[in-house]
């Protein structure tokens, strides 16, 4: 039997390399997928001008100057000496109510905005009782209800 030479030395190991591979080849071939995405879309970006800055509008240029005020009047009939509680949206759409308003009732509101949600609601103590939306003079909602306690409503979604 031959004899098998020694080597002299240290002995170096063998890097296992192809069970590396066979191990974890999905996870290299997803950091090199994602490297490729990366490096495609910054490119991209590049080519098309996407790194530059948007020009927005600032919010003062959102504000209505030059507009034509906007007058609305909420009004409430009933007979006289009676009383309502009345509820309306102002003009930034907020709700208020005014207890125990002796009748005829009226409130103003003037605004820039472009539209307005009007929306009148009364209950009164007797009988009859009327509401009236008037836009710049211009009368776009009016409803009576005839029982006692009646509650009425007027709405205008664009006034």
């Amino acid at each position: 039997m031959p004899r098998r030479r020694q080597s002299k030395g240290v002995r170096v190991s063998k890097l296992p390399i192809g069970k590396l591979l066979r191990r974890q080849w999905t996870v290299i071939v997803a950091v090199v997928v994602v490297g490729l995405v990366v490096f495609s879309v910054t490119r991209l970006h590049g080519i098309f001008g996407s790194d530059n800055q948007v020009s927005r509008p600032s919010a003062d240029s959102l504000e209505n100057t030059g507009y034509n005020p906007k007058r609305v009047l909420f009004e409430v009939f009933g007979a006289p000496g009676s009383v309502a509680t009345i509820n309306f949206l102002d003009e930034h759409a907020q709700p208020q109510r005014v207890d125990d308003a002796p009748l005829p009732w009226s409130h103003t509101l003037t605004t820039d905005d472009p539209t307005l949600f009007a929306d009148l609601r009364a209950q009164g103590d007797s009988a009859p009782i009327t509401c009236r939306i008037t836009v710049n003079g211009i009368v776009k909602d009016e409803r009576s209800a005839s029982n006692v306690n009646g509650y009425i409503a007027c709405l205008d979604k664009s006034a």
